[in-house]
């Protein structure tokens, strides 16, 4: 693309960078922005300003927060005591609204992928463990992709709980192998999370 203006140039390729937005598309976001008073572009920028600011991750579960902990683990009308562990932020965001899931969540931060280097160190999984311990944790929904890495992240965290009292369990396979939550219809995930099923390790013992 040719620009007229070297600031119109930068706001493009800035837009652009954002998944999923190509150029054209960032054009005409920056074409809009311009027709629009100077308050409203300054109130764009200034929540853009604010967010990287001031977001958090909360203490609990690494779910993204105004506070120190997040809303939904602070939520004492939530089961304490059934955890979904997904792999991203995103994740929880896809069940939430499915409206059929009323416990807390745990966000590992992706799925153990050795062809991609990233080991359980790298995850959130240590602090998964704690919390099992520490908040008398009696079901985890594993709610991560069914994927290899999915199938054998689910696997190492069941090998790392000891306590014979904790269930966990697997969503019901409504959703396409290899698929990712976030990209599931709400009715399909809503489904595949009440009716989850146990998950079988025969190694555990």
């Amino acid at each position: 693309m040719n620009f007229s203006s070297k600031l119109i140039e930068r706001a493009v390729e800035g837009f652009s960078s954002l998944p999923g937005v190509g150029k054209k598309s960032a054009l005409r976001y920056v074409l809009h922005l311009l027709k629009q008073d100077e308050d409203a572009t300054k109130e764009i920028a200034a929540a853009i300003s604010e967010l990287k600011a001031n977001i958090k991750e909360c203490d609990r579960c690494h779910n993204i927060s105004d506070t120190k902990t997040c809303s939904i683990c602070n939520n004492d009308l939530r089961k304490q005591q059934t955890v979904c562990v997904v792999e991203t932020i995103r994740d929880v965001m896809a069940i939430e609204e499915t409206g059929q899931f009323r416990g807390l969540y745990h966000v590992l931060g992706g799925v153990i992928s050795p062809l991609d280097g990233v080991g359980p160190n790298e995850l959130n999984i240590d602090s998964l463990i704690d919390r099992i311990a520490k908040e008398n944790i009696k079901e985890l929904i594993m709610a991560v992709s069914p994927t290899i890495d999915g199938d054998t992240t689910i696997y190492y965290i069941s090998k790392k709980i000891t306590d014979p009292t904790v269930s966990v369990s697997t969503l019901a396979r409504g959703i396409s192998f290899g698929g990712e939550l976030e990209y599931a219809d709400e009715v399909t995930l809503g489904r595949s999370i009440v009716g989850r099923i146990p998950y079988s390790n025969d190694n555990k013992k």
